[in-house]
C-alpha cells in the first residue's frame, strides 16, 4: 500500500535541507515539480515519479497534530512545519526513500518523524527495474491507479484526512468525470470532511478486509472491481448485499451533535464570512474556532478576515473550508461559500463531540437560532443527535443515523412560503416565533434525538412547507 510519512520540524525546511533529503536515493535519481512548485517529485532515470513532497505547511493550530497523527513519540501541540512525503506504490523502495527524505529532514532541523518507524537517514538503492514499471497515467501525486471511470487512492495510515493532496485528487476526478475511490485496511478511519467528500455518488470509501474481500466503508456493499471500477456485488434481483464485517459496532455511549445550517448575505464589500459559524462555535462551546484551512492539517489560527479575504478572492468560483475547535472540545466544520444570483450563500455542518458523561447543549439551540436569524442571514437550520465517536473520526463500520432535533426557518424563508402556511403544520406542530411579530423566523421543536420518528415528522413538515399554496 501507499507509504505517507511526515516529517514534523521546528524549522522551515529550506533548500539545502530539502536537496539533502532528496539525496536518499543518491545522485543518480532525478528532480520535478508540479502545481507550480508546490510538489516536488523524486524521479527515476526515465521520469518514473518515486516519491512526492508537499510544500511545508506551518501548523500553528493548537491540537491539530495529536488529532490527525495521535499522541505518540514526537508528535507536540506546538507550531511544528508538517511536510509530508507520499511514496509510489509500483515501485518496491518508496517507502524506504519517503522514509529517508522525511529522516534527513528531522535529523538537521531536529525535529521527528510519523510514523517513527519509517524514519532512517540510509541512501536506498534503487534495484526494482523500472523499465518494467508503466509511467503513471496521472500527475496527481496521490492517484495510485487511473481508469476511465475511477481514480484509485491507496491509503494505509490509520486516519484518513482530506489534504491537500487528496482535495486535489477530488477536483481533478470530479472535472474528469470519473469516481474517486479511497482504498484502506478495515482498521482506518475517516476524518468528517473526508467522508463528507466520499459520501457524493460517484465517490467511494473502499475497504479491503482480509477476511471478507472489499466493501464500501459507509454504506456496507460488498464490492468488487469491475470494468476499471468498485461497484456493487449484486444477486439475481439486482440487489447489493452487506458485508459482515460492516455490522454495527458496540455502543461506548459516546454522541454528536450536528448543527447544519445555511446562510444568505448580500455581495456587498463590508460583508465578514464566517460570523455566523463564531456565534454557533461560541453558544455551543464557549470559544470561538481554533483554526480554518482549506485542507488538513488544519493550520491557520482562526481569522474571519482572512477566510473572507480567500473567498472574495476565488469568487465567483465556490470556497470549501475546515474549522477545528480547541483540543478539550471536539469540534469540527465545514463551510461551503457560494456566489449566487440572490447573494453569498454559507453552507455550513458544525459537528461536536461529547463523551458517555457528557451532555449536549440541546438548551442552547433556539436562543442560537434566534441569534442566527436576526443578525446572521439564517435562512434554515436542522439540528441533529447521533450515537457516534467523540472523536469526530469515522470507522468502517455501521453507525446509527443522526436524529432530528429541531428546524428553524429564517425570516426571509418564512415570507417565501408564507406565515400562514408555515405556522399551520401537519401533525399539530406549533413552531416558536422568534424575533419581530410582523416578520418572524420560526423554530420548530421535534424531538430530543432518541426517537427515529421525528425524521416521519420532519419529512411531513418539509413536504407542508414547499407545497404551492
Amino acid at each position: 500500500m501507499t507509504k505517507d510519512v511526515i516529517a514534523l520540524t521546528p524549522k522551515m525546511p529550506d533548500l539545502r535541507t530539502f536537496l539533502a533529503g532528496l539525496y536518499a536515493g543518491g545522485p543518480d535519481l532525478g528532480v520535478n515539480t508540479l502545481a507550480d512548485g508546490a510538489v516536488i517529485q523524486l524521479c527515476a532515470p526515465g521520469g518514473r515519479p518515486l516519491v512526492s513532497v508537499e510544500a511545508p505547511i506551518l501548523v500553528q493550530v493548537p491540537g491539530e497534530t495529536t488529532r490527525l497523527l495521535g499522541i505518540g513519540p514526537g508528535v507536540s501541540d506546538s507550531p511544528v512545519w508538517w511536510t509530508e512525503a507520499r511514496a509510489s506504490t509500483a515501485v518496491a523502495e518508496g517507502g524506504r526513500l519517503a522514509g529517508s527524505f522525511a529522516g534527513r529532514l528531522a535529523t538537521v532541523l531536529g525535529g521527528t518523524v510519523w510514523p517513527p518507524e519509517a524514519s532512517s537517514t540510509d541512501v536506498v538503492p534503487l534495484t526494482t527495474d523500472i523499465s518494467a514499471v508503466p509511467v503513471p497515467a496521472t500527475s496527481a501525486p496521490a492517484v495510485d491507479v487511473l481508469t476511465a471511470k475511477a481514480a484509485v487512492v491507496i491509503q494505509d495510515r490509520p486516519l484518513v484526512t482530506m489534504t491537500s493532496w487528496l482535495s486535489d485528487a477530488l477536483r481533478g476526478a470530479t472535472t474528469d468525470d470519473r469516481a474517486l475511490q479511497v482504498v484502506t485496511p478495515p482498521t482506518t478511519r475517516l476524518t468528517l470532511p473526508t467522508r463528507t467528500a466520499l459520501l457524493g455518488h460517484p465517490n467511494r470509501w473502499v475497504v479491503q478486509d482480509p477476511d471478507h474481500g472489499f466493501y464500501d466503508g459507509l454504506s456496507g456493499a460488498v464490492l468488487h472491481w469491475k470494468g476499471g471500477t468498485f461497484t456493487p456485488v449484486l444477486d439475481e434481483n439486482g440487489t447489493a448485499s452487506v458485508a459482515e464485517a460492516f455490522k454495527a459496532g458496540p455502543d461506548a455511549g459516546e454522541r454528536q451533535l450536528i448543527i447544519s445550517l445555511r446562510t444568505l448575505h448580500p455581495a456587498d464589500e463590508d460583508l465578514v464570512l464566517g460570523r455566523a459559524l463564531e456565534t454557533a462555535w461560541h453558544t455551543l462551546t464557549g470559544t470561538a474556532p481554533a483554526g480554518w484551512s482549506t485542507a488538513e492539517p488544519v493550520n491557520l489560527l482562526w481569522s474571519t478576515r482572512q477566510l473572507t479575504d480567500l473567498a472574495r478572492r476565488r469568487a465567483p468560483r465556490p470556497t470549501w473550508l475546515i474549522a477545528v475547535g480547541h483540543p478539550d472540545r471536539p469540534a469540527i466544520a465545514t463551510v461551503r461559500v457560494t456566489r449566487t444570483p440572490a447573494g453569498v450563500e454559507q453552507d455550513i455542518t458544525l459537528t461536536l463531540g461529547h463523551g458517555k458523561d457528557e451532555t449536549p447543549p440541546l438548551h442552547a439551540i433556539e436562543p442560537l437560532a434566534e441569534t442566527l436569524a436576526a443578525e446572521h442571514g439564517l435562512t434554515s437550520m436542522l439540528t441533529s443527535l447521533r450515537s457516534a465517536r467523540r472523536d469526530l473520526t469515522v470507522p468502517a463500520h455501521f453507525e446509527t443515523p443522526p436524529i432530528p432535533v429541531s428546524y428553524t426557518l429564517g425570516s426571509e424563508s418564512v415570507r417565501d412560503i408564507d406565515l400562514d402556511r408555515a405556522l399551520r403544520t401537519p401533525l399539530g406542530l406549533v413552531p416558536t416565533r422568534l424575533g419581530p411579530t410582523a416578520r418572524p423566523a420560526l423554530h420548530y421543536a421535534l424531538g430530543d434525538g432518541t426517537d427515529p420518528r421525528a425524521w416521519n415528522v420532519l419529512g411531513q413538515l418539509t413536504q407542508h412547507l414547499a407545497q404551492v399554496s
